[in-house]
């Protein structure tokens, strides 16, 4: 009985209003652009970037990591599946965590707001973390032996080197907010949607990892503390049903009349 109830406590009807559409797309942009910005301001120290991919590198191994480099070489055994490998990583990033948004907005309003909230604390700690600790992808550093996949097969969405590229920070890969968000996007379309087949939206986060390893644009250790960070919003952040709770709970408490001096009976 009491496992029931938890089931149909996850399941509340989302009856939350819907948040005011320009509102949205305002706050929405606003958070991409700080995204952009952040990135942008944690560009430029290479010397340090580089240390600590030497650094990160040398940990994984001292922690008996798997190589991202076995993951490169099942990628590398067609050309057509690394190319795929690139596009995906890509073009999948943004449209499809735009999606997910979109999704919830007009179905599922209160999970929405709660996804939303929880992506801008995700992004928000990451920012931090490229401003504070720069590093290079592992397809820039030489102690890795892996490949740039992106600028041998295609397409690429850096430039050829960090000095030439102005659209975004090749040093920001620690945390991965590419996985960040596929998990939080797979996270938040099982527990808003119905049915089994909500769990292959695990499969998104599971492309996600193999790609940007295979890529060699992060390392195990950036996932790792994505994932680490998504919890922790996770935590902070409260769900849908657990405001519903507390607001029955409030309803449930009987309010007492004050006497004149202002003290309850």
């Amino acid at each position: 009985m009491r496992a029931s109830r938890s089931t149909s406590a996850m399941r509340e009807p989302d009856t939350t209003a819907r948040p005011p559409l320009v509102r949205e797309l305002l706050l929405v942009a606003g958070l991409f652009l700080v995204y952009k910005l952040g990135r942008q301001l944690a560009n430029g120290h290479v010397v340090e970037a580089y240390h600590n991919a030497t650094d990160v590198w040398d940990l994984e191994r001292f922690l008996h990591l798997p190589s991202e480099g076995d993951i490169q070489g099942l990628l590398l055994h067609s050309d057509s599946l690394v190319h795929v490998a690139n596009t995906y990583y890509a073009t999948v990033h943004f449209p499809i965590t735009a999606a997910f948004l979109v999704f919830l907005y007009w179905k599922r309003p209160g999970h929405y707001v709660w996804a939303r909230r929880v992506l801008a604390v995700v992004t928000g700690i990451a920012l931090v973390g490229h401003l504070l600790f720069p590093l290079a992808p592992p397809r820039m550093l030489a102690a890795t032996h892996l490949m740039d996949t992106g600028l041998v097969y295609g397409p690429s969405v850096y430039g050829s080197t960090p000095q030439t590229d102005s659209l975004s920070n090749q040093f920001a890969a620690m945390p991965s907010l590419h996985f960040g968000w596929a998990l939080m996007v797979a996270i938040g379309m099982i527990v808003a949607t119905r049915g089994r087949l909500r769990w292959l939206w695990l499969l998104h986060p599971a492309l996600t990892l193999t790609v940007i390893v295979g890529t060699a644009n992060h390392y195990w250790l950036d996932t790792l503390v994505a994932t680490a960070l998504l919890g922790i919003a996770l935590a902070v952040v409260p769900h849908p049903s657990t405001e519903v709770r507390f607001r029955r709970l409030l309803h449930r408490v009987p309010s007492r009349p004050l006497t004149p001096h202002g003290v309850s009976r």
